[in-house]
């Protein structure tokens, strides 16, 4: 038997931003959309180093290989094989957006440099910079000690050539760096002149404004080379039994913004003295992954890449589409009432979600709202229901997650509104990340309460239900939300672990009902029943649990799987995985659900989750898979996976030798995430 091999998941993670750098890459899609690739890929890479490469950094400096955790590979090593493969990939992307610009010239759409403006546009831009930019900019002159900027920023790294006088001796330079504003938006949209439409990026105003910001200094020569500093953003909290919960948060959040440096990105034309002072007053060491790069930086605010009215150079909308049976008009709580009912945006509305918690604030009979939320829209409509619920006097409950990676200023803001209207907040669970996507409303009907529910895949997020792909089950099943109100008293009472008859709920029970679920496949198949597993998750890096599906891969279990990110699992290893079959699908939606369909000798068992099948998501997180029961639901659950399994558009093979290549056959050409709005279309005819 051929010994468990598995891929390193910092790898396998920088091949998965490989394939959305292909999107960016790609001729047949559209400029501006392969532009906001561009910026996903950056801002994709960003993340990457705020945590995992921190991650990897921090064992380094311990003095431990951190072999086992690493999938083999020694700390240090893998530190090297990261830095090599991101020095491509960002060169790779920089020849991708030189050769978007020049089609985007074709287009008539050109990028202004600061030597190219004329006396028009220099009195736009002089009002520009003056009324929208200056009075944001940070500028901070570098001095002798070490200095600390905010995290993830770019900035300007400036270097003045100062002219001789009396106390200036000649040669004498002076450092500065200017902190890009936030505030403002990178891409500055001249007035068209004809056809022709001009955008300058912000940094490119800054240079060009060089005079007016250092207008008291005498200096011969000026230059300014933009640098990126990405710093560990692992939320670090302590443990001070003084402080509240989220206070804590805050204060590690602040912390974030000073955390150690794990890398430095720069224009590679930067003088390399300019350079060395940069690091040493930042505090960058020449260990810390040095990434030399073009002359624009913090890419990722290419994904706002403005639309500039060009319909012709960005995919075609997909309006939303309603259920095929309830309209938006429609009292959707009576519907429930009846049968189980399924969304999976953005192919069909989000706006069932907000509708069901709308109804239940305004519904006399309904007496409580339990929900648990990781991640919420800046102005969110799920918040506003939830408030206009408590101010009908509803018992609101919410379980709110503050470590939501990024999003936690934003979700204490969220938190603080919702407490002030009179709703009962939960924040977390010691040791625990709440990343479950459940909600359940009880309704007096006659003499007893009667549970409606939702459990999705993704974050009750309006903003981010327009991108990713997501299921999300309405049903007024008793026994399911029975389970779910399980879960929220594990939330209020975490010591008292429960038992579920219907979800599986991690931590406690995840990893043995997915074993006993896979070990079910394999005696099926070795009874000689039918058996087959079919999963559709966004990352695979438990080593355990992939073993057992080499083991199911041995015992001649068919596995397919549409795994979008991560995967530590290789397929057709002969005798290790020859019956396991891994594609990814990367395109106009981000591929955002997890499911689990087992055979189960023809009574198929399905599930949708917001667990991957990670450690993390399997030991340390509160989650929970949910059962499909309805039959039409589950058609639709199969339907829809199979019409991504069958991609041959915008799938790829993942961990073959022929990494990341599309897959190509002779059947009819299928693109999936266009079939899957086209079904859902033809649902409404039916």
């Amino acid at each position: 038997m051929k010994e468990n091999q598995f891929i390193n998941r910092e790898l396998s993670w920088l091949d998965f931003n490989a394939r959305v750098l292909q999107e960016a890459a790609d001729p047949s899609v559209p400029l501006i959309e392969r532009l906001r690739f561009l910026g996903i890929f950056s801002n994709n890479l960003d993340e990457f180093f705020q945590v995992r490469f921190a991650t990897v950094k921090r064992i380094a400096q311990s003095q431990k290989t951190g072999k086992k955790a690493l999938g083999g590979i020694k700390a240090d090593e893998l530190l090297k094989d990261i830095t090599k493969v991101v020095i491509k990939q960002q060169a790779d992307s920089a020849k991708i957006l030189l050769e978007i610009e020049n089609q985007l010239e074709k287009e008539n759409i050109h990028f202004l440099r600061e030597e190219e403006v004329n006396a028009t546009q220099a009195e736009f831009l002089r009002d520009y910079f003056l009324q929208k930019v200056s009075p944001r900019l940070v500028t901070v002159i570098l001095k002798e000690e070490e200095q600390d900027f905010t995290d993830n920023k770019a900035f300007l790294a400036i270097k003045m050539e100062l002219t001789p006088t009396e106390n200036i001796t000649k040669g004498e330079k002076l450092y500065a760096v200017i902190e890009m504003p936030k505030e403002v938006d990178r891409f500055v949209v001249l007035p068209p002149e004809g056809e022709k439409q001009n955008i300058m990026m912000l940094d490119d105003l800054i240079r060009y404004h060089f005079h007016l910001i250092f207008s008291m200094f005498n200096y011969d020569r000026i230059e300014g080379h933009m640098i990126k500093i990405t710093r560990d953003a692992e939320l670090d909290i302590e443990e001070d039994v003084g402080k509240s919960y989220v206070e804590k948060i805050i204060d590690s959040v602040k912390d974030r913004l000073i955390g150690d440096p794990v890398r430095l990105v720069h224009d590679k034309t930067i003088a390399p003295e300019t350079l060395a002072v940069v690091m040493r007053k930042l505090g960058v060491a020449s260990s810390d992954s040095l990434i030399p790069g073009g002359r624009y930086h913090h890419r990722r605010d290419y994904m706002n890449f403005p639309s500039l009215n060009r319909k012709d150079l960005l995919y075609s909308p997909f309006p939303a589409l309603p259920l095929n049976e309830v309209s938006l008009e429609e009292n959707i709580l009576e519907a429930v009432a009846k049968k189980d009912y399924m969304i999976y945006t953005p192919y069909q509305n989000f706006a069932y979600v907000i509708k069901f918690l709308r109804e239940a604030a305004l519904d006399p009979q309904v007496k409580t709202i339990k929900i648990t939320i990781y991640r919420l829209a800046k102005l969110s409509q799920v918040a506003s229901s939830l408030i206009n619920a408590a101010k009908n006097g509803k018992k609101v409950l919410v379980q709110i997650e503050l470590q939501a990676r990024f999003d936690e200023e934003n979700n204490i803001q969220a938190a603080e509104s919702l407490e002030k209207a009179g709703v009962q907040l939960i924040f977390g669970v010691p040791g625990l990340k709440v990343h479950t996507k459940i909600c359940v409303i009880e309704r007096l009907e006659g003499k007893k309460l009667k549970r409606y529910g939702f459990i999705s895949t993704g974050n009750f997020n309006e903003s981010t239900a327009r991108i990713y792909t997501d299921y999300t089950l309405f049903t007024s099943h008793q026994k399911i939300l029975k389970d779910v109100l399980k879960v929220f008293n594990f939330l209020s009472v975490n010591y008292k672990i429960k038992k579920y008859k219907h979800l599986i709920v991690s931590p406690h029970y995840t990893f043995s009902a997915l074993i006993r679920l896979i070990e079910q496949e394999i005696a099926h198949k070795e009874q000689g029943k039918k058996a087959r597993i079919r999963l559709k998750l966004n990352n695979i890096t438990n080593y355990k649990i992939i073993s057992k599906l080499y083991e199911a891969s041995r015992a001649g279990v068919q596995i397919d799987m549409i795994v979008r990110g991560v995967c530590c699992l290789i397929p057709g290893v002969k005798g290790m995985s020859e019956n396991i079959r891994v594609i990814s699908v990367v395109d106009k939606f981000l591929e955002h659900p997890r499911v689990y369909i087992f055979e189960n000798d023809g009574d198929p068992q399905m599930y949708i989750s917001s667990a991957d099948w990670m450690t993390r998501n399997i030991d340390n997180r509160v989650e929970v898979a949910c059962p499909i029961l309805d039959k039409d639901l589950q058609q639709e659950l199969l339907d829809t996976f199979m019409i991504s399994w069958n991609d041959n558009v915008k799938a790829r093979l993942v961990n073959t030798k022929n990494q990341n290549a599309f897959v190509s056959n002779q059947a009819e050409e299928i693109r999936s995430q266009w079939a899957t709005y086209a079904y859902y279309k033809e649902k409404l005819n039916q």
